[in-house]
């Protein structure tokens, strides 16, 4: 008797099958199996070149089912983005395991491609063909559980098989915690995070017990509308945004621009989201943008602001200024009624107190990372937090 197995050319479908790809939007069927998009795709033409690599990342992204197998094995195309300017090679691909929604083991194995791209413009200088990438974990038990297979969070994924022990149950997934969705830059997409699963929102979805979808795009949070009307389409119980960093890095918006832009942003998402709790959070740490506008620019791997300071009477952005217009657009809806918007400020995930864990000036490492999601976690789905994630119901 053969394994049974699930591939792209049989059952492998996004929702309503015996698996599912979870936190996407969209799946590509590519001749390197299904392949995750983060942002739908009647938005796909809309984006520039950094947004559409950003949504390949399948930061958040994760193969969902319950069964009873004493194992699970994984096959994947993955291929890795390395930008010798800032991140030298790319990492080795790696795959995470929840069992019943504890993180139980991550799995590095050796296969797939690279990518080596150009910083300025994103393009490919090289491509570094591999094998595919097997992900076995054994020793899981004959009783039925839920499994949660998270991808890597940059790069691209395509899934190419699942496999089973011969004989074993494959359910859909069967996940009713509220179902939160989170928006942010790199530092939600979280490249540099230890693990898969251990990205800033994942840890803070597993201590709260909510479900996750992720559109944390590196270098891409510029309050764009086909993301907000992309949250406002999907439901939510509850919804975040941690916006400005990017609007700095690319110096992509002034003052007179950024506020209106981020109440079109809450006005777009509540048009779908009347009522449901929306939490606007500011930047975290960034030395070099806290009080100089951007654009930055990476020298010696480290960030730098280099923008005019006499732009600063002309409206140009820094990271505390961001703070204080994010924290007025809270207060200015919130006197007109809207009594479910949160303000977060960015420091209370990450301050000073905590640079030791910004390499390169700008995003944390694993262990930052780490420390965010069981802040954020506390500070809004707490006893005592923004939105409670004992009063949210599904």
């Amino acid at each position: 008797m053969t394994e049974p197995s699930l591939s792209r050319r049989t059952s492998f479908p996004l929702a309503g099958g015996p698996a599912e790809l979870v936190g996407a939007f969209a799946v590509e069927d590519t001749p390197d199996g299904l392949t995750p998009r983060r942002l739908p795709a009647d938005t796909h033409h809309l984006l520039d070149p950094m947004t559409a690599m950003a949504q390949k990342g399948p930061s958040g992204v994760r193969v969902a089912f319950r069964t009873d197998s004493p194992f699970v094995e994984l096959i994947t195309m993955p291929t890795g983005i390395s930008m010798p300017e800032i991140q030298g090679a790319a990492r080795t691909p790696m795959v995470d395991l929840l069992v019943d929604g504890e993180l139980c083991q991550s799995l590095e194995v050796e296969g797939g491609r690279t990518r080596v791209m150009r910083l300025a413009d994103r393009s490919v200088i090289e491509l570094i063909e591999g094998p595919a990438a097997t992900f076995r974990f054994d020793a899981l038990g004959t009783a039925t559980k839920a499994v949660e297979l998270w991808l890597q969070p940059m790069g691209e994924v395509a899934v190419q098989e699942l496999k089973l022990a011969p004989g074993a149950t494959l359910e859909p997934p069967h996940d009713e915690r509220p179902r939160w969705i989170h928006y942010g830059s790199s530092i939600s997409q979280c490249s540099e995070a230890t693990s898969p699963a251990r990205v800033w929102p994942g840890v803070a979805s597993r201590i709260a017990n909510v479900h996750l979808t992720s559109l944390g795009l590196g270098g891409s949070c510029h309050l764009d509308q086909y993301v907000a009307r992309t949250i406002r389409d999907t439901p939510a119980e509850v919804i975040s945004m941690k916006l400005g960093i990017n609007v700095v890095n690319a110096a992509s918006l002034i003052e007179r621009t950024f506020t209106p832009a981020l109440h079109g942003l809450v006005d777009t998402v509540r048009d779908g989201h009347p009522l449901t709790p929306i939490v606007l959070a500011s930047p975290i740490l960034c030395p070099a943008a806290e009080d100089r506008p951007g654009p930055t620019v990476a020298r010696d791997g480290v960030l730098e602001a280099v923008g005019d300071p006499a732009g600063l009477a002309r409206g140009a952005l820094t990271l505390r200024r961001i703070r204080e217009l994010v924290r007025n657009c809270v207060a200015v809806r919130k006197a007109r009624g809207d009594a479910n918007l949160h303000y977060l400020d960015g420091l209370e995930l990450f301050d000073e107190d905590d640079k030791d864990d910004l390499p390169d000036g700008l995003h944390p490492n694993g262990a930052g990372y780490e420390r965010m999601g069981e802040r954020f976690a506390a500070l809004v789905f707490g006893d005592g937090g923004l939105v409670p994630a004992a009063a949210l119901q599904r």
